[in-house]
């Protein structure tokens, strides 16, 4: 079951593509966060809702905003997918300890060894503003994102 709305969010510290330790506290009283949990990489939803992402970029990195991505994907094959797709944005790897991040967010699949479609909206403080869980097959609305940032 995902984290709740109001509650503080479980920090992380994971590995972009680059191989950069990125966590969640590196933006606290910052910017608001969208941590944005999929499946993996190099799969049509999930390239298609990255790709979307990439598209409305300003909306999602910008001076108050941060946009973090995590899959279960190693940091080497989030590298080749990210060149491969032009995504200049965080892509974290949540590969080992396998799905430790996504298991914090209750968005881990054990049956499947992947986060669902999970995203959070998480505001300056750290708290969790937003969340939207889809299934494995169900792509998401960026739309809704856009509307929870501009309710905080």
């Amino acid at each position: 079951m995902a984290i709740e709305v109001g509650t503080k969010a479980p920090d992380f510290t994971l590995k972009s593509q680059h191989g950069e330790a990125v966590s969640l506290s590196d933006f606290r009283g910052k910017k608001n966060v969208v941590l944005l949990f999929y499946p993996f990489a190099f799969t049509g939803i999930c390239t298609g809702e990255l790709c979307a992402l990439r598209d409305e970029l300003p909306s999602f990195v910008n001076d108050d905003v941060q946009l973090l991505a995590v899959s279960n994907d190693s940091p080497f094959a989030l590298r080749v997918f990210a060149d491969q797709e032009g995504l200049e944005y965080p892509l974290l790897s949540d590969f080992w300890p396998h799905g430790e991040a996504s298991r914090a967010y209750g968005v881990f699949d054990e049956e499947k060894g992947c986060a669902v479609r999970g995203t959070f909206v998480i505001d300056t403080e750290g708290v969790v503003r937003w969340n939207v869980v889809n299934a494995i097959p169900e792509a998401r609305d960026l739309n809704e994102y856009v509307k929870a940032l501009k309710a905080l």
